[in-house]
């Protein structure tokens, strides 16, 4: 049986993705640093029949990373996809000139830097598999082709995640490793609002794709649609 872990996956996308994961036979494991809502989200995708377990992780707490990592070696020895999910969006309207400092500190920790703790962390468990892939959740807002003047310190983040991605991919290539970024596009979620165009199912099916389907040749790039798009 395949494995899955998928960081922030309590609710939204994260908790599609687990869903249609563990719907495809994968043993998934959905995390939270709210130990009760990522209870609660597992117990509900059980009901399915899945097999689903919950793990604590904080992304901004090295210690809480390697405590999930060492969990998910030990109860079932491998990892054959991991999905850095877990997000936060705290700007809006105002733009570069405006944001808080603070702020565009506090989401590139938590968007950039948790990702990249998580994947360290996580690539001796995925050594363990054959053929892992690692997928990063990202978005079109953080493109240097086309990039506007919204959330500046959440598409900031998402620039840094793609290049986290661009050398994990390089650093990994060799271990057989894939690594990619997926933008879900904008998505009715607690993040996305409810006047996003997409649903969590659209949102989540380039990210599925990419943990299954998709050639495991393809390593380094970015994907919208199930389409390579640019940096």
């Amino acid at each position: 049986m395949k494995t899955a872990l998928i960081t922030g996956s309590s609710k939204g996308i994260g908790y599609e993705v687990a869903r249609q994961l563990g719907g495809r036979g994968f043993h998934v494991f959905v995390s939270a640093r709210n130990r009760e809502a990522g209870l609660k989200a597992a117990a509900a995708l059980q009901k399915s029949g899945a097999k689903i377990n919950f793990v604590e992780l904080d992304v901004n707490d090295p210690a809480s990373i390697r405590a999930a990592a060492e969990s998910v070696l030990e109860q079932v020895g491998q990892l054959d996809v991991l999905v850095n999910n877990a997000g936060i969006v705290e700007d809006g309207d105002e733009n570069v000139l405006q944001v808080d400092g603070e702020i565009v500190l506090r989401t590139f920790a938590t968007n950039a830097l948790g990702a990249l703790r998580v994947a360290q962390a996580f690539v001796p468990v995925l050594l363990k598999a054959d053929k892992p892939r690692i997928i990063n959740v990202s978005s079109r807002g953080g493109q240097l082709s086309d990039m506007g003047t919204w959330s500046p310190a959440y598409c900031i983040s998402k620039t840094a995640l793609n290049a986290i991605t661009c050398q994990l991919a390089g650093s990994l290539r060799d271990k057989d490793i894939a690594v990619n970024s997926a933008c879900p596009g904008w998505v009715r979620t607690d993040m996305g609002g409810s006047n996003a165009p997409r649903s969590v199912e659209e949102g989540a099916d380039t990210i599925v794709w990419l943990a299954t389907e998709a050639p495991h040749n393809l390593t380094g790039k970015f994907f919208a649609d199930r389409q390579e798009i640019p940096w």
